[in-house]
């Protein structure tokens, strides 16, 4: 006897095989839709997190620029203050200047010169007198030259004329202040017109 199966049975696999793409269909959006939602709330916290890092970077740079700025004004005050010891040293070194040039003065002077000016331009100086003779002119040049305060006289003019019915050669040279030595390193520098 042959038997004959009615049923629908070819639809109801295309229902059942319908149903079974629809429940995997469903899952497969829940289951994008979750790692959506996911990915999203694990971008989310590392962006906070990295937004917190990024503020706390930019608070350090805000105190790193106010110590820039603090540095720059105890750079600026360290400079004043240099420049103020080194010209309290400038003014102690020259304190016994003026003392110096006039003891070379008298000493270097001989005789048969006399001056009757004497000029300080900075480190320039300038010296007019009479002298008996020409040779007593160049023979204070050369003493000037040796001395430990004046450095370099150039003779600027040499007259003759006369004073008290005397004959004379009035003169005018330019001479330099001598710059001191270095001093060595534990010593005090020499001060210009010290006897060694």
């Amino acid at each position: 006897m042959i038997r004959i199966n009615l049923l629908p049975h070819r639809e109801q696999k295309k229902a059942a095989h319908r149903l079974r793409f629809q429940v995997l269909l469903g899952l497969t959006l829940v289951a994008s839709l979750a790692l959506v939602v996911l990915s999203y709330l694990i971008i989310g916290s590392r962006l906070s997190h990295q937004q917190q890092r990024n503020d706390f970077l930019q608070g350090e740079i805000a105190q790193l620029d106010n110590q820039i700025k603090n540095i720059g004004t105890l750079k600026k005050q360290r400079d004043d203050l240099l420049s103020r010891k080194q010209l309290v040293e400038r003014l102690e070194q020259g304190r016994n200047e003026g003392v110096h040039v006039f003891d070379q003065l008298v000493r270097q002077t001989p005789d048969g010169v006399y001056l009757k000016s004497f000029k300080q331009t900075g480190n320039q100086f300038t010296l007019s007198g009479y002298a008996l003779s020409g040779a007593r002119v160049s023979n204070y040049m050369r003493s000037l030259a040796q001395s430990n305060v004046f450095d370099a006289p150039v003779l600027i003019e040499v007259k003759a004329s006369s004073i008290n019915n005397q004959r004379v050669n009035e003169f005018t040279l330019n001479s330099s202040l001598r710059e001191p030595a270095p001093a060595k390193s534990g010593q005090p520098a020499a001060t210009p017109g010290a006897k060694p």
